[in-house]
């Protein structure tokens, strides 16, 4: 692909964002993520800072909680706990927690009252997809829907990827994702500077197929969750000699958008 493609793939729309209705008194937010894919099938993104712009230096602090729970907090002091269960992320308790329903340890239906915050990645209600634009303080989420594998069958929009963006970082969880995503998929994620990508390697996909996701994202922090006995190996191997692999001896790191590495990277945290 050549370069001006890779340029247009990361031009910013205005994302006409309806705000859930935890949010409803604030006004629509535009998405700094989003990238115009429909005209480019086989869209690669990337990170591009226009020159002159100001590159943000607030910190924002990703740990590794459990299974597939990684803890966000925001410049802001929003605490954010993914693929909630109660069993991670719960102390000191979250103030936002999105949750998925594939199993169990992805969700709990009792969230504790406390946290003020709860988004599940399917429409309880049954009627049609969830839709979550949400603004808590400096961190916008909203989700992607996707398909889920329930009892041998494929029940639709059972299940979300989530994205945070914040302090000009575009971060994304691709939960218990089952199935490939298709162009329109990649086109309402957008760009993704940090992404969450199960490495169970049957449970959710093969690592055939969740490597090739993650290659096309190509982010520049691949963060592997939801390994159980799979060697970590075989994940790294499948992604390729452009990602820089890092084995931390830390739980969690601080990253901003200027301190983001400059060539793709898979961090490996303890735990995982």
């Amino acid at each position: 692909m050549s370069l001006l493609l890779r340029l247009i793939a990361t031009v910013l729309v205005i994302a006409a964002a309806t705000l859930g209705a935890a949010a409803q008194d604030r006004a629509p937010v535009s998405s700094r993520c989003l990238a115009v894919a429909e005209a480019l099938p086989r869209v690669i993104f990337t990170s591009v800072t226009p020159a002159g712009s100001t590159v943000s230096a607030e910190d924002v602090t990703i740990t590794y909680a459990g299974h597939s729970t990684y803890i966000i907090e925001t410049p802001g002091g929003v605490r954010i706990a993914t693929d909630f269960s109660g069993a991670y992320g719960r102390d000191p308790l979250p103030r936002v927690a999105t949750m998925n329903k594939a199993h169990r340890t992805h969700f709990t239906p009792s969230p504790d009252p406390g946290i003020e915050y709860v988004l599940p990645g399917w429409n309880p209600d049954g009627d049609g997809p969830a839709r979550h634009a949400l603004v808590v303080d400096d961190v916008y989420i909203r989700n992607v829907p996707t398909d889920i594998r329930r009892f041998g069958t494929m029940e639709r929009d059972g299940n979300s990827i989530f994205i945070f963006e914040v302090a000009d970082l575009c971060i994304g969880h691709l939960g218990h994702l089952h199935h490939d995503l298709t162009d329109a998929h990649y086109a309402a994620i957008g760009r993704l500077d940090i992404v969450m990508v199960p490495v169970d390697g049957g449970m959710t996909q093969s690592l055939v197929n969740m490597s090739e996701i993650a290659r096309r994202l190509y982010s520049s922090i691949v963060l592997p969750m939801h390994r159980h006995s799979t060697p970590i190996g075989e994940f790294l191997s499948m992604m390729g000699e452009n990602f820089a692999v890092d084995f931390s001896s830390e739980r969690g790191f601080t990253v901003s958008l200027a301190s983001l590495p400059r060539r793709p990277t898979i961090l490996v945290l303890d735990g995982v």
